[in-house]
């Protein structure tokens, strides 16, 4: 789908809790929006805040009639607010970003350069600053190096949700409708004609990120249980490893009786705790992985929304 002069382009931008930040964003973003030649939608999904976002929000629509503001019953997450706005988007082109001003508005203009390319997916690709933490840069770079060995699916490091899609790749990705979403995964497992677009990340306009330990911990297993079926294989491998020197322990006895050698035959109680605690920690990590499994079955297959819309205002 080519871009045309006037072409219909969505904006969808999930916020929590970033009351005095969206009026900030908001003026950056039509800092760069209002010169160019295409009709905008702006669409504003609130996740359950508990501050003035919502407020702030609806003043800004009030004023912008390209505004729309979804708002969530509750706080279900990044992903599935990100799903909300996507879902409910409408245009030709669609690019979602962050509304903390880490991703630069001023990539737009950019993004729908490729489209015009004939590009179907523009993912921005953040490079690493030498002044982002080492705990960080760390545990990103582990996390991708482990999901793109384990997965069949490859995620390009630093690759956020920062990215535009064409309508043709929006009608496949609302096709998916998984309730543990990591669209990074979800989108590049599609396959459509895709470009890096590297940026730099800058920093927060203010306040700080809304994305813990514990939340980026959760949409790690999201990424690698939906993604992969490793961890079941592990568990296999082990019993299988288990068996093997069972056999050697077996086969070396039979030859002590064979031999005559039976003064040898001294049951060991230490080696035998140490490989009866070994054996049931084994068990216990498969019995887990399979445990996380069954409960992704469990909640798919009661087919609960992903998110639940309480206010549309535009």
């Amino acid at each position: 789908m080519a871009l045309k002069h006037k072409s219909k382009v969505d904006l969808v931008i999930p916020v929590f809790n970033e009351a005095g930040v969206v009026e900030q964003t908001y003026a950056k973003i039509c800092g760069v929006i209002d010169h160019l030649p295409h009709s905008f939608t702006i669409y504003y999904v609130d996740d359950g805040s508990s501050d003035e976002t919502v407020d702030s929000l609806t003043a800004l629509a009030k004023r912008d009639k390209r505004i729309v503001v979804l708002e969530l019953s509750r706080n279900f997450g990044h992903q599935a607010a990100l799903t909300a706005g996507l879902e409910a988007s409408q245009g030709d082109f669609v690019i979602s970003m962050d509304g903390d001003g880490q991703h630069p508005p001023e990539m737009i203009k950019q993004m729908l350069e490729l489209f015009q390319q004939g590009y179907d997916i523009i993912q921005a690709q953040r490079v690493e600053d030498v002044s982002a933490s080492s705990f960080k840069q760390f545990t990103s770079s582990a996390f991708y190096n482990l999901i793109n060995r384990i997965s069949g699916t490859r995620i390009v490091p630093g690759a956020a949700d920062f990215r535009g899609m064409n309508r043709q790749v929006m009608n496949a990705l609302k096709s998916m409708p998984e309730y543990h979403r990591f669209l990074r995964g979800m989108i590049s497992w599609m396959g459509y004609k895709s470009v890096i677009l590297p940026y730099h990340q800058p920093p927060r306009v203010a306040g700080r990120s809304k994305y813990s330990f514990g939340k980026m911990f959760r949409l790690a297993s999201d990424a690698i249980f939906s993604f992969s079926l490793i961890p079941l294989y592990i568990g296999l491998s082990s019993g299988l490893v288990f068996f093997a020197l069972a056999f050697v322990q077996l086969t070396y006895v039979l030859v002590l009786w064979i031999t005559g050698h039976t003064e040898n035959v001294v049951p060991g109680w230490s080696s035998l705790m140490a490989i009866l605690l070994i054996a049931s920690g084994i068990i216990m990590i498969l019995l887990g992985f399979i445990g996380v499994y069954v409960g992704y079955i469990f909640q798919e297959v009661k087919k609960r929304p992903v998110y639940l819309l309480k206010k549309r205002e535009e």
